[in-house]
């Protein structure tokens, strides 16, 4: 798979890319994620890439010809399944759209900031807009992250343990049950017997009602979902 992200501060993903799962997905050649600076593609002297929005709102606005240089700038160099802009306008991110996703080759993420981008955009170049909450950040940058954490993890190779990403909650509409390590018992807070069995079939029976009840009482949307 192949990430290209453009922003106007790629430094504030330079963190979240080189660390942990998404370092190593990088490192095994799993992915490969490129971070574009929209600046790169303006053709102002001072590098400039928004405006003031018609109409006279406040703020400021991502103007179309940096974006439209950037995103045609990497069609040219390849086909991409989807070209999609972080919006709180968006559909919500859910594991659903995270198993989707990581199903696809190449991928664009545009990063939204200041008011947005100029609608054009979105009406004429992007094929998916996604949220990660009803709420609104300084720019799309943490989202991109959050989306490219989600999407990567999944990927086969990228966990050492693949089955640990089957079991995550939300993957069959359920929350994921209790997890306990040692010791067993700290502090007189002892870990349920039955993990420590050695049974099975019976773990595995009781990981799913434990399942069922902390979904029922934590999230009953996720089980009308499924219905």
């Amino acid at each position: 798979m192949r990430l290209d992200i453009i922003t106007v501060l790629p430094e504030i993903l330079e963190s979240p890319f080189n660390h942990s799962i998404l370092k190593r997905a990088q490192d095994k050649g799993l992915v490969e994620i490129q971070i574009h600076n929209l600046r790169d593609y303006s053709l102002d002297k001072r590098r400039k890439v928004d405006d003031y929005p018609f109409g006279g709102q406040a703020g400021m606005v991502l103007q179309c010809e940096p974006i439209d240089r950037a995103i045609s700038f990497l069609k040219s160099q390849r086909d991409y399944d989807e070209v999609i802009y972080t919006s709180p306008d968006g559909e919500t991110l859910n594991q659903r759209m995270a198993n989707q996703l990581s199903l696809c080759r190449n991928l664009i993420i545009l990063c939204g900031h200041y008011k947005g981008v100029d609608y054009r955009i979105r009406e004429y170049l992007i094929t998916r807009e996604i949220s990660i909450g009803d709420y609104v950040l300084t720019g799309g940058e943490l989202a991109a992250a959050v989306m490219s954490d989600a999407i990567v993890r999944l990927i086969p190779g990228a966990i050492g343990d693949e089955q640990s990403a089957l079991s995550d909650s939300f993957q069959d509409n359920l929350l994921a049950p209790p997890v306990y390590t040692r010791p067993s018992d700290y502090k007189g807070w002892k870990t349920p017997e039955i993990l420590l069995s050695g049974h099975e079939a019976k773990i595995r029976e009781w990981e799913l009602q434990q399942s069922i009840e902390r979904t029922q009482r934590l999230r009953p949307d996720l089980l009308s979902e499924s219905e």
